[in-house]
């Protein structure tokens, strides 16, 4: 096989991987956040991923990244390990899942476009043209499930800075990744996230005593899977392609969550959330195909255009 065509590969398994495991976050936090607020949720699972990274990177002794680097980690980690966090746990109390993982899935459309602007991975037809089938299945997916409340609309609002927020940073975050590597990029930035959250490390003290065996289990399950593991896959994945295409595997989020919340917590799905998964697999699997074309002679872009003309020219004035 082709060293891109494994790379390729390669990140497309890290990405799902990654996105199955947030996927299974949404019915963690949902049955977490009865006993831990938001900021509590939030810094737990980050003081549990910073041990896992931890232990990892003195394992593989991987080199830090250069100071010039260390201000573009600290980003990433304080935007979508900290801000995204506290705001998304802050959103799930106030708005139901459906709304959540529709609101969220806006993230990957930023992402391409911030991708085309900043990172000049150009703008993709086919790309724009299945996030936007992905993404109206997850408006299904919300419709099937929304409810309505008085505090909707402050959810709402969090959502809203939440996928912003993850957007930036994956931007941010695929910038680092040209010098960096992925384990220490997600290390150092769970550290800057944990550096944020520290002013709730007091509630979450006095939390604990009370939240019992099972809000603890799923608060070591969020810090070891969807934020160590899972980070760090998608890190992986971000090195070895493009943010854009890899944004577009976010589509299969609301889907994960809606088995798993199915298999694990008796939420039967509605009809039209089958049908808004089925949109939005359709819709990755266009936004993952690429546009490009190969040349009818692959061969025949390898040597410079100067040395193409000079062959033909030598050959026209042989002998037959």
């Amino acid at each position: 096989m082709p060293t891109k065509a494994r790379s390729d590969l390669s990140a497309l398994a890290a990405g799902l991987l990654a996105v199955t495991l947030w996927g299974s976050s949404f019915v963690a936090i949902r049955d977490a956040g009865e006993r831990l607020s938001p900021g509590s949720l939030a810094l737990g699972r980050l003081l549990v991923s910073l041990l896992v990274l931890g232990v990892a990177a003195s394992i593989w002794r991987a080199p830090l990244p250069a100071r010039r680097d260390l201000l573009g980690i600290a980003a990433f980690g304080v935007l979508w390990l900290g801000v995204y966090s506290v705001t998304l746990n802050e959103a799930e109390r106030r708005v139901d899942a459906g709304t959540a993982a529709m609101l969220i899935n806006t993230g990957p459309i930023v992402i391409a476009i911030l991708a085309g602007i900043f990172l000049k991975e150009g703008f993709p037809r086919r790309l724009f043209a299945g996030c936007a089938v992905a993404f109206s299945g997850c408006v299904l997916i919300g419709v099937a499930s929304s409810e309505s409340g008085s505090r909707a609309g402050v959810g709402i609002a969090l959502l809203i800075v939440a996928a912003v927020v993850y957007a930036a940073a994956v931007v941010i975050q695929k910038l680092v990744l040209e010098r960096a590597t992925p384990l220490q990029v997600t290390w150092l930035g769970c550290a800057a996230g944990a550096v944020v959250c520290l002013p709730f490390a007091p509630t979450l003290a006095g939390e604990l005593d009370d939240a019992g065996a099972t809000a603890t289990a799923w608060m070591v399950y969020l810090g070891v899977a969807p934020t160590a593991v899972g980070f760090a896959a998608w890190t992986y994945a971000l090195r070895h392609t493009t943010a854009g295409r890899l944004g577009a595997l976010a589509y299969l989020i609301p889907v994960v969550a809606i088995l798993l919340g199915w298999a694990l917590l008796g939420e039967t799905p509605p009809l039209l959330s089958a049908a808004g998964g089925a949109l939005c697999l359709a819709g990755v699997a266009v936004a993952r195909r690429r546009q490009e074309r190969p040349a009818a002679n692959p061969h025949a872009l390898e040597r410079p255009y100067d040395a193409q003309v000079h062959d033909r020219r030598l050959r026209g004035s042989r002998a037959p």
